[in-house]
């Protein structure tokens, strides 16, 4: 099978699993949902979601948060992982979103990037959820899951930046913003990293490439086994 022809398979089950997926960070406006991206970088959406409020109740605009010490910010998101650079980098864009853009969040790629914290995946998210720009932002969930069903793959799809143009080459444009909380979504429900049912998920039965799912099951196998809990190793 060709690989826009899977692509167009993947995307009828989603589209049928997910017909409308909602945007799992709570946020009021652009800035809300740029902080809540940054915070959720090695933290679960659940995570931020029981943080956030507190924080913006303390400050939820730029003028705010820039006046807000380190210190306290820290404080409240300490469960965050990452807290301290996170604290920092909020107080820090939050300042230079006054200072160069008016206190208000820029509509672009470049501007984005170029806030403290602000790394790609997090602009893309903006630009597609806040924005409704065209982006397809490529996490965790959905570089594994591009390479395990082959629409991404070899040594050169190692990176997420690869994993990206290739989905973008075979997806239609009009979609990415959907698709990409689709396929993360997917990805927390039927296709675990580890001890994964192959034959039993919807998409990963027909879709896994024969070399991949050999390729997983031989790293799986490979991982030490954990210690049982009282006993010394």
């Amino acid at each position: 099978m060709r690989r826009h022809e899977k692509a167009e398979r993947v995307q009828a089950i989603l589209d049928e699993l997910y017909p409308d997926v909602p945007i799992p960070l709570d946020h009021d406006d652009p800035f809300t949902l740029l902080v809540a991206v940054l915070l959720s970088a090695q933290t679960t959406d659940v995570r931020v979601n029981l943080v956030t409020p507190a924080l913006f109740a303390r400050a939820g605009t730029p003028q705010g948060l820039a006046r807000v010490p380190v210190e306290e910010v820290l404080a409240l998101i300490r469960t965050c992982g990452l807290a301290p650079t996170k604290a920092r980098n909020i107080v820090a864009l939050s300042q230079q979103l006054v200072d160069l853009h008016g206190g208000q969040v820029p509509e672009g790629f470049a501007e984005l990037e170029a806030l403290p914290g602000v790394g790609h995946k997090t602009a893309s998210v903006v630009m597609a959820q806040a924005f409704g720009h065209p982006a397809f932002p490529v996490d965790t969930h959905i570089h594994r899951l591009a390479r395990r069903w082959g629409l991404s793959g070899g040594a050169r799809a190692s990176t997420v930046e690869r994993t990206e143009r290739d989905l973008k080459a075979i997806f239609a444009e009009q979609s990415w913003n959907e698709l990409h909380l689709q396929i993360i979504m997917f990805g927390r429900e039927y296709c675990p990293a580890l001890r994964h049912d192959f034959d039993g998920c919807p998409i990963c039965s027909w879709a896994t490439p024969k070399s991949r799912r050999l390729e997983e099951q031989q790293k799986q196998r490979r991982k030490p086994a954990r210690p049982t809990p009282g006993r010394g190793t």
